[in-house]
């Protein structure tokens, strides 16, 4: 599985308008719905809340990864989103998010979610991967470095 194979520019934005958790998910999601890769916007919410339920996917450093395997994911696919205020997700360490990366996985596949989830934290411990994402000027300077990550 290749992280490229999950992401477009159509699936990034800079500025996230959401200013909490659930906004957040909410509006990440709503990008795959108009992205044609869900069939059900709300019910596909309840499973990632089912999986934030078991523990919170803000890790720390600014970042949060909630994800899930979904029988309303239509195609596999990753959104990225940016806040430039930083929102609180309950993150490990207290300290709000900036960026977030929800990943999507139909329910029928294997566990895929978990590789693109150990190949994005393998390159966001490196603070200068996860200051580059904060410094992206456009989206294509952002899927470039995503891209990247299959090249490590």
């Amino acid at each position: 599985m290749r992280i490229s194979e999950l992401i477009n520019l159509q699936l990034i934005k800079l500025n996230l308008e959401a200013k909490s958790k659930d906004q957040v998910i909410r509006e990440l999601s709503t990008i795959l719905l108009e992205n044609d890769r869900l069939s059900n916007l709300d019910k596909f919410m309840l499973d990632v809340y089912e999986r934030e339920a078991l523990g919170t996917t803000g890790i720390g450093f600014k970042i949060a990864i909630p994800h899930t395997k979904s029988k309303f994911v239509t195609k596999p696919s990753l959104v990225f989103g940016r806040s430039s205020r930083g929102i609180d997700y309950e993150s490990l360490d207290g300290e709000p998010a900036e960026l977030f990366f929800l990943i999507a996985m139909p329910e029928s596949g294997s566990n895929t979610h978990l590789q693109a989830l150990a190949l994005l934290s393998r390159n966001l411990i490196h603070e200068e991967f996860r200051d580059s994402l904060l410094e992206a000027k456009t989206k294509e300077d952002v899927l470039e470095l995503i891209q990247a990550i299959d090249e490590t």
